[in-house]
């Protein structure tokens, strides 16, 4: 089995033992997304007392509703949040919201809200980013994830740090449910990003020997169609 078809396996398994477990909540299915899960909102308070996050002033975070709670924690924490657009599909591919413009921090949470009240930004036209929030379909203690497979959290590191928005060694944390942590190590690929922190609703886990961290953008991973699908991408290879 290659570990392509190992990590499908997994998150089947996973978005399998959410369902029949009744621990998936909205929306539903869970399979093919990052799964929102019971329990979430409990997660993100813990994520708020981990020792970087008081320092952190601007916060990158995946989209999914699992995370609507950390990036609501950090708008009213007065951070300003980083969410990238669906697929990285546009020229400036990053939306920056700002909590000083904001009435009220938890519509601008959401996925339609980061929309109507994000500004849009190329990379080299954001902030540097303090600290990472991703989503994930499962992890293990070693800090190894699996995302839904489309790479694009990866992708989105591996940008910011081609432009010097982030430290390689920057934190980086993921909220997921208890069941989503994988006793046994996860396959992993080269360009894989590994995480620093894993939050549940049940304990905070501080990952130990941790892979390194990918040093950029593996261009021979990347294919015409996907230079095509991100423009953003297209033009840092030029």
């Amino acid at each position: 089995m290659t570990p392509s078809d190992e990590k499908d396996q997994i998150r089947k398994e996973v978005w399998d033992t959410l369902e029949t477990e009744g621990l998936a909540r909205f929306p539903f299915p869970p399979h093919g997304r990052i799964p929102n899960f019971e329990g979430a909102a409990e997660a993100a308070s813990a994520v708020s007392e981990l020792e970087w996050w008081d320092d952190a002033r601007v916060v990158k975070c995946n989209p999914d509703a699992p995370q609507r709670y950390v990036r609501e924690r950090a708008l009213r924490a007065g951070k300003e949040v980083v969410m990238a657009v669906p697929r990285l599909g546009t020229e400036r591919p990053f939306l920056r919201i700002d909590p000083r413009h904001l009435d009220h921090p938890g519509d601008a949470a959401t996925i339609s809200g980061a929309q109507e009240f994000g500004e849009p930004h190329a990379v080299n036209e954001l902030p540097a980013v303090d600290a990472i929030v991703a989503g994930s379909v499962a992890v293990d203690e070693t800090g190894r994830r699996i995302g839904k497979g489309e790479g694009y959290s990866d992708l989105e590191f591996a940008m910011l740090l081609e432009y010097d928005r982030i430290d390689r060694e920057l934190p980086i944390v993921t909220t997921v449910h208890e069941v989503q942590v994988i006793p046994s190590p996860l396959p992993t690929d080269a360009h894989d990003v590994p995480l620093d922190w894993i939050v549940t609703p049940a304990r905070t886990i501080r990952t130990r020997e941790r892979p390194s961290r990918p040093a950029g953008i593996d261009w021979n991973q990347l294919g015409d169609e996907r230079l095509e699908e991100i423009p953003a991408l297209a033009s840092l290879a030029d």
